[in-house]
């Protein structure tokens, strides 16, 4: 971290002063150390620093205030959603505001005609999904974290999922965004429609992890939920053949809802933190969703189970209810602090190798896991090669 800077330090009671005035409701501006704590990191606990002050603004103007002062009076400021992201990119400064963003937090309209829904970025991924389910929609991106997390920092961070393969990023699926500039203006980029004129801007702002401005209102696509949808859970004598089995199944032009791995630490750890019905006598273990219509699932189940069987499985179990496949992908949604019971502590990685070498980079990480004494489980999305080796 930079050196703080001593000239924004000593005027802390002006700029307190001025943050009461933008936001006279009490609790929106916090001063105290101990009411700073949690603040002091998000899901990367490795690296914590105080910030100088957290402000919680209510609405767009405030926003667009709080900056322009902090524009005019050289202050640097720090976004922050709700702080479940593990690369550090909600770190406060010592001499930054941070600005939290979570009383932001309505759903301002669904739009069923156009498929979308307008929510204030503090909204949690599966709150957006749970505004519109009743109608039998949903928004597809869905980290492990989906029920913490919120829109605005899957936005800054360009968040994925277990879904993303088929359903695509972040990016795929917000259609517009309103955000405040660091010079305070406030700006509208995209909308509605499926595809906007001039400059992909969108594209730019989503995944700038709150560099280019902060995000106050967020549009995003809703998709009808599929008419079926079933889970498969494939067990190898080895990483190599499952990651093997991964590579077979989308060279084969299959595309799943969710492909997942996960390894025998992973795993064995997972089953006793959720009970999910994960065999423990085997190395590895994919995850594997397949939606649509009834007749196409049927069809690429037994296509997968073929291939799956020629890459070497032992083991095979289809989900024969939407609460067994949804307890199936709570094993895997749980596996992050599953791991707890491992180690009090580890180093989540995050890294994209091409599917084809998913097995050469596997062994390559237990070579090395046994060489500097290290242990090392593997949670990852297989399918599109988004390796999450927790050290």
């Amino acid at each position: 971290m930079p050196e703080p800077d001593q000239n924004t330090l000593a005027r802390r009671k002006d700029i307190i002063a001025a943050m009461r005035d933008i936001i006279p409701t009490p609790g929106g501006v916090i001063v105290d150390d101990d009411q700073l704590r949690p603040y002091e990191c998000d899901g990367l606990m490795a690296y914590r620093q105080l910030p100088m002050i957290v402000v919680l603004p209510e609405n767009t103007a405030q926003v667009a205030a709080i900056l322009k002062y902090c524009h005019t009076n050289k202050i640097r400021v720090v976004p922050r959603g709700a702080g479940t992201g593990l690369s550090g990119g909600a770190l406060p400064m010592a001499d930054a505001i941070t600005i939290s963003m979570m009383k932001f937090n309505r759903v301002l309209d669904i739009d069923w005609d156009n498929r979308a829904a307008v929510v204030q970025p503090g909204v949690t991924n599966l709150g957006i999904t749970r505004a519109v389910e009743h109608e039998g929609f949903y928004y597809a991106p869905d980290p492990s974290s989906q029920i913490a997390c919120s829109i605005g920092g899957n936005i800054a961070e360009n968040s994925g999922g277990v879904h993303c393969l088929k359903y695509g990023l972040t990016t795929n699926n917000v259609l517009g965004v309103e955000m405040v500039t660091i010079e305070g203006d406030i700006l509208r980029i995209g909308g509605k429609g499926l595809d906007q004129a001039g400059y992909d801007l969108l594209g730019i702002v989503t995944g700038s992890e709150g560099l280019l401005g902060i995000v106050t209102e967020v549009t995003v696509r809703i998709l009808r939920k599929p008419e079926t949808a079933r889970a498969l859970l494939l067990g190898f004598n080895s990483s190599e053949e499952g990651g093997n089995c991964v590579a077979a199944i989308i060279a084969a032009g299959i595309i799943p809802g969710g492909l997942e791995m996960m390894d025998a630490p992973a795993i064995k750890a997972t089953e006793e933190f959720v009970q999910a019905g994960y065999p423990l006598d085997v190395e590895a273990l994919l995850l594997v969703e397949l939606d649509g219509p009834q007749v196409e699932v049927d069809y690429l189940i037994d296509r997968v189970g073929k291939i799956a069987k020629d890459c070497g499985a032992v083991y095979s179990r289809i989900s024969e209810s939407e609460e067994e496949r949804l307890l199936f992908w709570s094993g895997r949604k749980n596996a992050f602090p599953a791991i707890g019971r491992i180690s009090p502590d580890y180093m989540c990685m995050d890294g994209t190798i091409p599917r084809g070498r998913l097995s050469e980079v596997l062994t390559g990480m237990q070579d090395l896991s046994k060489q500097h004494g290290l242990g090392v489980a593997n949670v990852f999305h297989a399918g599109d090669g988004n390796l999450h080796p927790l050290i």
